[in-house]
């Protein structure tokens, strides 16, 4: 599964506008506050018992894709599922959520038993909401050993809750269209039919699905037969079995799409918005079976856009379904941005394929064992589709530097979380954070570095073979790793947070301890096994381990111009400090041949010192001295990490005197890369040929403008108002629009935000994403409150959209000090927000952390900058 990140999410955790993101975040968790139920009953418990297991289901839908007499869309379904029981019991427990179970004969269950013996009868059954089950009191005891089928007719109703069963609505040649679609992950097929909705509850799932003529029914499996009702205008279609699978991996969709096994839209697919997705995926898939050495193992791989869908995708084994704007790529206004995340996440579904479904998580405590193996090899995946692009490096920005930013917390969490304290459903939902994806891939990565990639890839094989349909746990990987590298992995994945190794070259010490941002943090002490490699003057060094709190290598001590280099291409999952004289020998060579430093460890000592900076560790003025360097600078990822840490810098400093001269400062260092990009796209006329130049010359006219270069504003205005006047024709190339939108909507003011609103409602997809963060940028904050007011509305703004929208409107509330965001809807705990109260925390360790920072070093910052600038 691909989650939705929201990067300005940060600016909630500044000092500036605490009060707005609890307004958020607390509106989000409200809802999720635990139930005061007392467990003494078995069905008071959030887990299943260990007496009975799925076999197999036999399952039966038909979703009403036009309302009934009440106005609510429904569907009608009957299961069956047939399970074995391991112990005698004389209950059953199955997971139903929000479905009206028919009663016969005053019960909503039926009991067969399928071998020598016969069923017990059922005493009493009711649903218990607290636990979401359907409990059934029998009789007497159902045997162990014995086979049994539990029979169940229901009406769901199909709902726009994007959990479930659920319907997505879109506009085609101006008629309404409905979708009938699923989002089973993690705890929501209960809401579809009654089931043992636990990954470890793995079962084979017979699928029928009843539809309108003229509409397409897809699921796991291959269509086997259409066949016609009688007297009824509809088709019943039914699938080939599944794979032995966990519940969370169905998916169901009934519409009138087209295809060329990439379904989306008619018009999209004729329009060829599915073709380069087609034409990435069967390479991708080839990789991936060569890597893992693996086949694939179903008879056909579909994936499916759909225009609701609160995830960024799901990877529902057969049938993968993807938000619009992840599936389709138009050539005409997507950008390279856009076209790099539908590879990414097309690789990152398909990766699934064997991380996740062909071997499955036991329970949702590892989390990481799934989203962490398809986020690393995903840029794999990527980068064997699109070899000129480079993308396995961009891993560094994308995810290590995000894992690293909330690794220093003390609110993180460990990789591997004790199984009892992941049992309810909002529980499970904050697993699926940014610990259990970046920080997941980051040290996986790193695994693969020191082990080196082919006893890596062999360990894979060996993982996914000797598990293949079983459920697996992190002590479980111990028997397909040596003991050492269990002893190594057990210190990255059971503890929290990472180190930051401390180099003295002077005397060759060499030591760690555990980074936090805030340093008065008390926390328990821990240690890693740390991989050192590094480099002496341009020259690798031979590597070692440092395998506890500090130890002395004579090799590491430097003489002269002499300067050492920890951590090469950050495969490490860790922060690098040196002594003073070793830092500032670095910043020489910067300055002199920048070139002569690796490009990603480039990006690397300005990410490093500023968090160094910001833990107190360092002086801010040796985190600032690392950007001088930068106007010499043309590579994409120095840059990115640069303003990436700029931007924290100007979320602290808005509305202080420092702001005038970080602007002018800013300016400075930003103007030569305006100047370079004018020139190699001869007066932007093109764009660059690079994929990360392209990148970077998006963030030239960012910060240009955005720090009052007049040549830059200018420009976007000029843009924005040639498409203002001619609505038909828009000269803005799509790499750059986002970053035009926002410049000229800022700087204008109703008439632009007017227009860019008009163009928002008339566009799809990935143009609709531009024009909506664009739309935030306006400093009119009645503008502002006006847009705030439209997420409460989903005609207006889509309600998986919405919460992006909150994020992108609070960014610049908090910027500009105006009212509090008072927002959310009180029904959608179940799409998503169950990581509420973990953001509201990290928000404010955050932001008590920088308070203190802010009143501590604004002088010498003020004085830095004054001096920079001049």
């Amino acid at each position: 599964m691909v989650r939705i990140h929201f990067s300005a999410m940060c600016v909630g955790c500044t000092f500036l506008g605490m009060a707005s993101l609890a307004t958020i975040v607390g509106l989000w968790t409200v809802q999720l506050l635990p139930s005061t139920g007392t467990p003494a009953e078995p069905w008071n418990e959030h887990r299943l018992p260990d007496t009975l297991v799925p076999d197999y289901y036999n399952i039966t839908l038909w979703p009403r894709l036009q309302p009934n007499i009440h106005g609510l869309f429904v569907f009608t379904g009957n299961s069956s599922v047939v399970f074995k029981c391991l112990r005698e019991t004389d209950l059953i427990l199955i997971h139903a959520n929000k479905l009206n179970l028919t009663s016969t004969d005053g019960y909503v269950a039926k009991l067969f038993a399928l071998g020598i013996s016969v069923a017990p009868s059922i005493q009493k059954t009711w649903m218990q909401e607290t636990t979401q089950y359907l409990v059934i009191q029998l009789k007497g005891k159902l045997k162990a050993g014995e086979l049994y089928e539990l029979y169940t007719e229901f009406v769901g109703e199909l709902a726009d809750d994007l959990a479930g069963f659920y319907r997505s609505e879109y506009e085609e040649n101006g008629e309404k269209k409905i979708v009938a679609t699923s989002q089973m992950h993690p705890t929501h097929a209960r809401k579809t039919f009654p089931c043992f909705d636990e990954p470890a509850m793995r079962a084979v799932f017979y699928i029928t699905l009843i539809h309108d003529r003229g509409t397409v029914a897809l699921s796991n499996g291959m269509e086997i037969a259409d066949t016609v009702l009688d007297g009824l205008p509809v088709t019943v279609t039914t699938f080939e079995p599944t794979k032995n699978m966990s519940s969370y991996l169905l998916a169901l969709v009934v519409s009138d799409y087209t295809n060329i096994r990439i379904w989306a839209r008619k018009k999209a697919i004729e329009d060829g918005h599915g073709d380069y997705a087609l034409n990435i995926t069967g390479p991708i898939l080839k990789f991936f079976e060569n890597y893992y050495s693996v086949p694939y193992p179903l008879s056909k791989s579909d994936q499916i856009a759909l225009p609701d869908f609160y995830f960024g995708a799901m990877e529902n084994w057969g049938l993968v379904t993807y938000r619009e704007t992840n599936l389709l790529y138009d050539p005409v206004i997507s950008s390279n941005a856009n076209k790099e995340r539908t590879a990414t996440i097309i690789a990152h579904e398909l990766a699934h394929m064997w991380f996740g479904n062909l071997v499955t998580l036991k329970w949702w405590n590892e989390v990481w064992l799934n989203e962490g193996f398809a986020s690393y090899v995903s840029y794999l995946g990527a980068d064997f589709a699109e070899p000129s692009w480079n993308v396995k490096d961009l891993i560094i920005l994308k995810d290590v530097h995000r894992a690293f930013a909330v690794d220093a917390l003390a609110s993180s969490h460990p990789l591997s979380s004790k199984e009892e304290d992941i049992i309810k459903p909002e529980q499970i939902t904050e697993q699926f954070d940014t610990v259990s994806y970046s920080k997941g891939a980051s040290v996986l990565r790193m695994l693969s570095d020191f082990l080196t990639e082919p006893v890596f890839v062999q360990g894979l094989n060996t993982y996914l073979t000797t598990f293949a349909y079983q459920n697996t746990a992190v002590d479980k990987t111990g028997t397909v790793l040596p003991l050492s590298v269990k002893e190594i992995m057990d210190r990255w994945v059971l503890q929290m947070g990472f180190p930051v190794v401390i180099i003295n070259t002077t005397t060759g010490q060499v030591s760690q301890m555990h980074f936090l941002l805030d340093p008065e943090t008390t926390l328990e002490s821990y240690e890693w096994i740390v991989p050192i490699n590094w480099m002496k003057a341009e020259v690798e060094q031979p590597r070692f381990w440092l395998t506890e709190k500090s130890a002395f290598h004579s090799d590491m001590k430097a003489t002269g111009n002499e300067w050492v280099l920890v951590n090469l291409n950050i495969t490490g999952y860790y922060r690098v400090n040196y002594d003073t004289e070793n830092w500032e020998r670095l910043l020489n060579q910067l300055t002199e041949n920048h070139e002569v430093i690796p490009v990603i460890n480039r990006a690397q000592i300005v990410d490093d010192a500023f968090n160094l900076a910001r833990a107190k560790i360092i002086p801010v003025t040796l985190a600032l001295k690392t950007t001088k360097y930068l106007s010499k600078e043309r590579d994409y990822m120095p840059w990115q990490s640069a303003l990436n840490n700029l931007d924290y810098f100007y979320l602290m400093f808005t509305q202080t005197e420092v702001y005038e001269f970080l602007q002018n400062y800013t300016r400075k260092q930003v103007t030569p890369l305006f100047e370079h990009f004018k020139t190699i796209t001869e007066d932007w006329s093109h764009v660059p040929t690079g994929h990360t130049d392209q990148y970077n010359q998006v963030n030239a006219i960012r910060f240009a403008c955005s720090t009052g270069v007049d040549e830059c504003q200018n420009l976007t205005t000029s843009w924005y108002r040639q498409w203002m006047d001619q609505t038909n024709h828009n000269p803005i190339h799509p790499n750059l629009r986002s970053t035009v939108y926002c410049s000229a909507i800022a700087s204008g003011g109703a008439d632009e935000w007017d227009f860019g609103w008009l163009m928002f409602k008339n566009a799809i997809g990935i143009e609709a994403d531009k024009l909506m963060s664009a739309l935030a940028c306006a400093k009119d904050t009645k503008l502002l409150e006006r847009y705030l007011g439209y997420t409460l509305d989903a005609s207006m703004i889509r309600k998986q959209d919405a919460s992006s929208v909150i994020v992108y409107i609070a960014t610049q509330m908090l910027i500009y000090k105006t009212t509090q965001v008072r927002i959310f809807y009180t029904d959608n705990s179940e799409i998503g927000f169950g990581s509420g109260t973990a953001a509201l925390e990290q928000a404010i360790e955050k932001t008590k952390a920088n308070i203190k920072w802010v009143a501590e070093n604004q002088r010498e910052i003020t004085d830095w900058l004054m001096a920079e600038s001049a």
